[in-house]
């Protein structure tokens, strides 16, 4: 039989822990008890009553499995210890607020059975975000899939499965600061999407506040793309043009056709547009550091040079 792990991040989630769990129970012995199944509950450091609701059911359950951190290290440095104990052959990611139904894992076994390597959660409709976060997450993803190396579906969320071997290839992944969704997508592999519409949370209160969501971006648009590092380059080239046209129309204008009643620049705004131009060369100077600094920046990293999805005749 092949086992199914189900990995669950948990900070202050006391109140849904249990219904979490009966109604993952419910959905494995009603549609899916021909395989065998481990359930990681990963408490990131909870400040509420969540370590003795696991410990609970760790008691009633040999399938029941506990990490512990010793302070809060953040959901993403939790999936990715999920991920890096976990024994099945393939994983699934579910938040621990009920706003990940349980009742679809079922769908994503289907998907991963007929193939499907990475099954991705999709969120249609949510009834908790407000206009701002909405707003926030779509300008998110069309600046992350501009300027990204890897493209992140819209509205994708952590609710997936991933197989064994990207379970495998995600491990040897070393970087500290990390989007799971966005590695997920660097590493590739076939992907399947499920929809889902994200109900009301029923207990407790989100623990990604706007300014921890704003944080994640900007860490995820500088592990995932090198163009921050390259704007001060782009500012430059754009300036050095500019003021380099301008200075040539000031010498032929002034110094060569002497066309001084047509536009004329004093000395000061001379001075002027020689600094600017000044400006966008160092500018550039520091854009092409930037290249430099970026080219260490991968190699700091450690991310493995290519990823091998099947092997034949090896």
């Amino acid at each position: 039989m092949k086992t199914i792990s189900i990995i669950i991040p948990i900070y202050n989630e006391r109140g849904g822990i249990k219904e979490l769990h009966n109604r993952i129970n419910e959905t494995i012995f009603k549609y899916i008890s021909q395989y065998n199944f481990e359930i990681i509950f990963v408490n990131d450091g909870s400040k509420d009553d969540s370590h003795s609701e696991i410990k609970k059911l760790t008691e009633n359950g040999t399938n029941i499995k506990c990490l512990e951190f010793s302070r809060n290290f953040g959901k993403e440095v939790a999936l990715s210890a999920g991920l890096q104990y976990c024994q099945g052959d393939c994983a699934i990611m579910i938040d621990a607020d009920l706003q990940h139904p349980p009742e679809l894992i079922p769908e994503f076994i289907k998907k991963w059975e007929a193939g499907g390597e990475v099954v991705i959660g999709v969120r249609a409709i949510s009834h908790e975000d407000d206009w701002l976060k909405k707003f926030g997450s779509w300008l998110f993803y069309k600046i992350m899939n501009y300027i990204g190396e890897t493209k992140i579906a819209p509205r994708a969320t952590d609710f997936r499965l991933l197989d064994r071997m990207v379970i495998n290839e995600f491990n040897k992944l070393t970087e500290n600061s990390r989007l799971t969704r966005g590695l997920i997508a660097w590493l590739g592999f076939k992907r399947e999407f499920i929809e889902f519409n994200s109900p009301k949370r029923k207990y407790g209160k989100p623990t990604y506040s706007k300014s921890k969501l704003l944080k994640l971006a900007l860490t995820t648009f500088i592990s995932q793309s090198l163009f921050p590092l390259k704007l001060a380059g782009y500012l430059g080239i754009i300036i050095m043009i500019l003021s380099g046209l301008i200075g040539i129309h000031i010498i032929i204008n002034e110094h060569i056709h002497r066309y001084t009643d047509v536009l004329y620049f004093s000395e000061i705004a001379q001075l002027a547009i020689l600094l600017i131009f000044l400006v966008g060369l160092i500018l550039s100077c520091l854009g092409l550091i930037a290249l430099y600094i970026g080219n260490i920046q991968h190699q700091v990293m450690g991310r493995p040079l290519y990823v091998i999805r099947k092997k034949i005749n090896f």
